[in-house]
């Protein structure tokens, strides 16, 4: 489904992603992990058209969609969440995720059929809200939850989640976790979550990619890159 050919993303002299390799195929749940400052959410800038690489291309479906805008990326079938929400606050919550129904999917949409469509959205998410809902209205959890409908409401067929879970408790982000699974479950969605709390990030994923200083350091299965003495020595240090 999305293919990552040798892409680097320098800013001046900083290379933030050095000749990044990856390969998602349609149906998997990646976990993309590293320190901070490893490229992980530059990485998803550049695959949904934020930033345009330095240099390498980017495949998705057999598109090349390499420096194309964010607008004509989401018409492809590729959505985001962001670690840090910022919902519009002057529209309701159901607003918020009818934006995501009439502009994100590329198709024409009544706004009738756009309301049901959010509702259906965040109901999916698990979120209990009505139609006067607004966004100051709701705790981490609702925010979090509407992140996830505004994009999920863009109809993709790949998913990046960036930090779904920070800020979240113990009992929220195992709440997050039952209701991540539900939803992927569903539809069979393709998801590529970077997350720094490795706990539900391990148990969900099929497999886990690492980077560190933008680099791809291991690719595999999530216990054997657990393991892997390049990702320890990235996270704690050399002796």
């Amino acid at each position: 489904m999305l293919e990552v050919h040798s892409v680097s993303k320098y800013f001046g002299g900083l290379a933030a992603l050095k000749e990044v390799d990856l390969r998602v195929n349609e149906g998997e749940f990646v976990g993309l992990i590293g320190p901070n400052g490893s490229g992980k959410t530059t990485l998803f800038n550049v695959l949904t058209g934020v930033l345009k690489p330095t240099s390498g291309k980017i495949t998705f479906l057999g598109h090349d969609i390499t420096g194309l805008t964010p607008d004509r990326i989401c018409h492809l079938g590729i959505a985001r969440t962001f670690q840090i929400p910022r919902p519009f606050k002057t529209m309701s919550v159901v607003e918020n995720v009818m934006a995501g129904v009439l502009f994100g999917g590329g198709q024409a949409v009544r706004s009738v059929d756009a309301g049901q469509e959010a509702l259906r959205c965040l109901n999916d998410t698990g979120a209990k809200v009505d139609e006067a809902t607004m966004p100051v209205e709701l705790g981490v959890v609702g925010l979090r939850r509407l992140e996830l409908a505004r994009a999920w409401a863009t109809r993709p067929r790949l998913l990046l989640m960036d930090e779904f879970m920070s800020g979240l408790n113990v009992e929220e982000i195992s709440e997050a976790a039952s209701m991540l699974k539900r939803v992927r479950d569903k539809v069979g969605l393709t998801i590529v979550w970077v997350e720094h709390i490795m706990g539900p990030l391990m148990n969900l994923v099929e497999r886990v990619v690492v980077l560190d200083y933008g680099e791809v350091i291991a690719d595999g299965e999530p216990l054997t890159v657990s393991k892997n003495e390049r990702v320890i020595e990235a996270y704690l240090g050399a002796e």
